[in-house]
């Protein structure tokens, strides 16, 4: 379970014989870095994982196949859609980009929306803890997670070469194929991947709702031990293809490739009591009511165009110039009984121009300029958010510069980001009010937005220090500004998917004739403000590998969703404690269709914790490795941000012996009571895992044969950070099997 590992993007799997134990990360490059660092040479925390390790942790989802490294965790909406959670932060404070140019989906606004970047026929994926905005955007000051593959041809081939895999999953019948193909003539270069995956509902130990579990438990031990259930909508049906090509020479690169992605999965916890069946009892002359559940799938779409240009060996001031390009089109509808009840698109075009400069007083680096619009819409009966134009432009510059054993590295980032919301959604909204409202009330209900505009600066200064051969230690501060996504200033409307009503920092509630209100604030929400330090100390020899990062983050202005105690019925609001029970009985409400109400709220936090692990060979055959995380986040009142992930602990023993490798891992999870005011505590689990690899050399192909087992002990955990933990466990246990072969 080495997270360590590291392969570089431009290093083809033909190239290399397979190894079972990849640690050398010396000279291994992360390409989410314009200045060619590797992970050693950071200042701030990197974990790149490809190879062996990114295959046997392959999952459905981003959130799920990048759990295991230190620091992240995921938000798990079930199996089906669970984005990474870099050190408690997540949604628009992480970025999730592919090849460097952004996933481009809904998955920042929503967690039971999935991320449409698709790990299987990636290369390698490359984490970023810490603000990383200097590259990628001001939103990024939890992190960045950057998908590579291998879509946009980086070198000039002679012949084929590829990979091909399929792999089957016992908890939920899955089968995945894939398959990655390169070649070229010449100059010219060529690749195609495709993806194929389907799986049944998930199997889990026991009940899904915790409430049930909790009545199985008075039940006979032995019966309930051995009951097992399924994770009702948790099942997926998706698939996937791209085409790239290139002109490559010594001197000039250009690229250019086409992804489509579909996938039809089902969201966990996303149903609908709305259909009354009346059952007359003919002895008793009374009628029942019954009602049906109708489960929610999203269907999803998306068409992505990537590509790039690089003019290398320049002479004058640059040494080379390169342009990224990226133009994505996405849309998933949520369908119920077979009708579209909410879409949601996002039309993105992102353009990054950047230079290299020679040396300058033994300066080297990079000056750029980064241009983003985002085109978002919802439309539906749960759009809860309206339909807004986000636009961004920013110069970039990334200087370092080595003083005998002192590698420094300062960066800067200005931005200017501007949202344009579409006020017919807040228009539809009051016309809603007045049709339960006299004309006294329908007063003030007038909502307009003006276009929100933000300047964001950001900078980090970071040092490496080579103390030798084997060891070294890293300082970075980082000041970053993050603009408040559209989402956090403007929704408002039930998101069913969290099971919340959403209302956006731009309004207020407020209290008069006896209701509350919802109003258009006057000020605008203030950017967030992050001080964030990161101490860094690595060890490495051939032997053993080692690091521990400690990190503290100062955060004002942090944006969370605040439960305001508050219920939303029919468009009224009233007070969660029974306050508004009379009006609700009067309007003939009941309480089954009442949402929470969760505004966007700003207090400052602080952010802090730790990630250690440690790799170590102990004998010729056997190694062990280790690491723990912890996080926190507090605001300033003293209470606690919500969904924050607990301390962990994790261990794998590991055995290799001529063409076999086998390894069985253990990871403890905390329990969790350092929670908000409206979570509830989520009990501690610990996890057992095992898996056997074995590989075959052919005179076509080497071969890899693996099998997996995950929660062995059939252990029922629910994960804190996720919105349904209490209806959605992680999946039992599970048998994975693999092939893949590599020519």
């Amino acid at each position: 379970m080495s997270v360590i590992t590291v392969i570089s993007g431009n290093v083809h799997a033909a190239d290399k014989e397979i190894q079972k134990d990849e640690h050398d990360i010396e000279t291994l490059l992360i390409t989410a870095s314009p200045l060619k660092r590797t992970v050693l040479e950071s200042s701030t925390p990197v974990t790149v994982i490809s190879g062996e390790q990114l295959d046997q942790n392959q999952a459905a989802t981003l959130g799920e196949t990048l759990k295991n490294i230190p620091g992240v965790n995921s938000s798990y909406f079930g199996p089906v859609s669970s984005s990474p959670i870099i050190r408690g932060l997540d949604g628009p404070r992480i970025k999730v980009v592919q090849n460097g140019l952004d996933a481009s989906d809904a998955s920042r606004v929503g967690p039971d929306h999935t991320v449409s970047t698709e790990s299987s026929t990636a290369t390698q994926i490359e984490v970023l803890r810490g603000p990383a905005t200097l590259l990628y955007g001001s939103g990024a000051i939890g992190g960045v997670v950057n998908v590579v593959d291998n879509r946009l041809p980086q070198q000039a081939l002679d012949g084929l070469q590829g990979k091909m895999g399929v792999t089957y999953d016992s908890v939920s019948n899955e089968n995945t194929y894939t398959t990655d193909l390169n070649g070229g003539v010449g100059a010219f270069a060529w690749h195609f991947d495709a993806f194929s995956r389907k799986t049944d509902n998930y199997k889990i130990p026991g009940e899904a709702s915790i409430e049930e579990h909790e009545e199985d438990e008075h039940e006979d031990e032995e019966e309930h031990e051995e009951s097992s259930g399924y994770l009702e909508n948790s099942a997926i049906d998706a698939q996937g293809f791209t085409l790239g090509t290139g002109w490559i020479t010594d001197d000039f690169r250009l690229a250019l490739s086409y992804g489509r992605l579909e996938s039809d999965y089902g969201i966990p916890g996303h149903a609908h009591h709305h259909e009354e069946d009346h059952v007359e009892d003919e002895e008793e002359g009374h009628e029942e009511t019954e009602h049906e559940e109708e489960s929610i799938y999203a269907s999803l779409e998306q068409n992505r165009v990537q590509s790039v240009a690089e003019w290398l060996n320049l002479s004058g001031p640059f040494s080379a110039v390169h342009w990224q390009n990226g133009y994505t089109d996405y849309q998933h509808s949520e369908i119920e009984g077979g009708v579209v009840g909410t879409t949601f698109t996002n039309k993105t075009l992102e353009s990054r121009l950047w230079a290299e400069h020679k040396p300058l007083s033994g300066w080297k680096g990079v000056v750029g300029l980064h241009y983003n619009n985002i085109e978002f819409a919802a439309e539906g009966d749960e759009a809860f958010t309206p339909s807004t134009d986000s636009k961004s432009l920013a110069l970039f510059v990334l200087e370092e510069k080595k003083v005998g054993n002192l590698l420094w590295q300062l960066g800067m980032r200005v931005e200017n980001i501007s949202h344009l919301p579409d006020n017919s959604f807040f228009a539809t909204l009051e016309h809603e009010d007045e049709e339960h409202e006299d004309d006294d009330h329908a007063e003030g209900h007038d909502i307009d937005f003006e276009q929100q505009n933000y300047t964001a600066f950001s900078a980090s200064a970071g040092v490496v220090w080579t103390l030798n051969d084997n060891q070294s230690f890293a300082f970075n501060y980082a000041f970053s500004e993050r603009a408040p996504s559209a989402s956090e200033i403007f929704a408002n409307g039930p998101h069913i998917g969290t099971g919340t009503y959403e209302v956006g920092g731009g309004f207020a509630l407020h209290y008069e004739e006896d209701e509350y209100v919802l109003e258009r604030t006057e000020a605008n929400m203030d950017k967030e403000q992050s001080n964030n330090i990161d101490l860094t100390y690595r060890y490495h020899n051939n032997y053993l590998t080692s690091s521990i990062s400690v990190f503290y983050n100062q955060v004002d202005n942090y944006v969370f969703q605040q439960d305001t105690g508050l219920v939303v019925s029919d468009g009224h609001f009233h007070a969660h404690d029974g306050e508004g029970d009379e009006h609700e009985e009067e309007l003939g409400h009941g309480h089954e269709d009442e949402l929470p109400v969760y505004l966007f709220a700003q207090q400052d936090a602080k952010l802090y914790g730790f990630e250690a692990e440690v790799d170590w060979h102990f004998a010729d055959n056997w190694r062990i490795d280790t690491f723990a995380d912890y996080s926190r986040v507090k605001l300033d009142d003293g209470s606690n941000a919500p969904r924050i992930p607990p301390m962990r602990v994790s261990s794998s023993l590991h055995f290799e012996y001529d063409d076999w490798h086998a390894e069985a891992g253990i990871t403890h999870y905390s329990k969790q009571d350092k929670i908000a005011a409206d979570e509830t505590n989520t009990a501690g689990y610990t996890l057992v895992s095992a898996s056997v690899n074995y590989y075959l050399p052919t005179d076509f192909a080497d071969i890899s044969i693996f099998v997996k087992g995950d929660n062995l002990t059939n252990q029922e955990a629910r994960v804190h950070s996720s919105f349904i933990k209490d209806v959605a466990p992680l999946p039992g246990r599970s048998i994975k099997i693999g092939l893949r072969a590599t020519f």
